[in-house]
């Protein structure tokens, strides 16, 4: 039996008799693995023992459970800067878990409110992840033609990271912790595609190889953000960086196109303030894309904090 299934039971055998006649909502929201549906025997709940979150008005209630996590109550909006500041996976802990009672609504509403970006955050957040994979794409060739294995395959992992996030932002799927990452992304319908080739790209035992896969993996994807029409459909082929032996999707042009979509006024500004409307804009990203802390990223107050780091003002 499975975490949310036991607290469930535990709601209904043990919690909600003795709130009969009570008003309240339940349910089992927030960190632990079974939140998020990955419990097994080795781990079927978060704090040993069936849990349930309770909320009554006068004591702790739904919009201060969700402000606690967030550092904002999303039944009152969700502001650009909420947006950018929140992590994937306080996000992903927020609107997966399980709802036993919610007789108002006040649950479904928060968590709908949340479900997923509007579309100039979203394109927002698609052209920061293409700018990270641009930044470092040429380096695999060229690490690897100079007999640096250990560095090539470094840089071959890492862009193999970058990519597995673009395929959450690609399907609207918010992206757990690390110990998750990889599980929930084969849930990804991209996965059927990209697996291979990002496997390979980090087993090849040579560069030319970990090259090959990456532009593979990076074409997939690229065609997969052309069909969001969130920016001008551009070539997902790779092509040759500059005069060198090198190929690279060339990933800054989605950059550009997305970018050059956004018409939100505050996100304008960020990119004024930090990219400085360069013709390749210099973007941050969301927190999870600058910052990869868990002493940051788990703590509401610490990632609250970081505006000034992502732009905002």
């Amino acid at each position: 039996m499975n975490g949310v299934e036991i607290s469930r039971r535990h709601y209904l055998s043990s919690v909600a008799p003795g709130l009969r006649g009570v008003p309240h909502a339940a349910a089992l929201l927030g960190p632990g693995s079974e939140v998020l549906g990955y419990d097994d025997d080795v781990s079927p709940d978060h704090d040993f023992g069936e849990r349930v979150q309770v909320f009554r008005a006068g004591h702790e209630t739904v919009g201060e459970f969700f402000a606690g996590l967030l550092g904002f109550d999303p039944g009152n909006g969700v502001t650009i800067a909420d947006w950018l500041l929140t992590p994937t996976q306080v996000f992903a802990s927020l609107t997966r878990g399980a709802v036993f009672h919610d007789p108002d609504g006040e649950l479904a509403r928060r968590r709908a409110a949340i479900a997923w970006y509007p579309d100039d955050v979203w394109r927002y957040a698609l052209a920061a992840g293409w700018l990270k994979v641009s930044q470092e794409e040429a380096f695999v060739a060229r690490t690897g033609s100079t007999g640096d294995e250990i560095g090539s395959r470094v840089l071959a992992a890492r862009l193999v990271r970058e990519l597995m996030r673009l395929a959450f932002l690609v399907e609207r799927r918010w992206a757990p912790y690390a110990k998750w990452f990889g599980r929930a992304f084969g849930e990804l319908s991209l996965a059927a595609r990209l697996a291979a080739p990002l496997k390979a790209a980090m087993t090849a035992e040579s560069w030319r190889e970990r090259e090959e896969m990456i532009g593979t993996a990076g074409s997939t994807l690229a065609a997969a953000t052309n069909e969001l029409g969130l920016g001008p459909a551009l070539d997902p082929s790779s092509r040759q960086f500059y005069t060198r032996d090198i190929r690279v999707l060339a990933a800054d042009r989605f950059t550009v196109a997305l970018t050059g979509e956004i018409t939100d006024p505050v996100l304008l500004g960020v990119i004024d303030r930090v990219g400085r409307r360069q013709e390749i804009p210099k973007l941050p990203g969301t927190i999870d894309q600058a910052v990869d802390s868990t002493d940051i990223l788990g703590n509401t107050q610490r990632f609250r904090e970081a505006g000034p780091l992502l732009g905002l003002g």
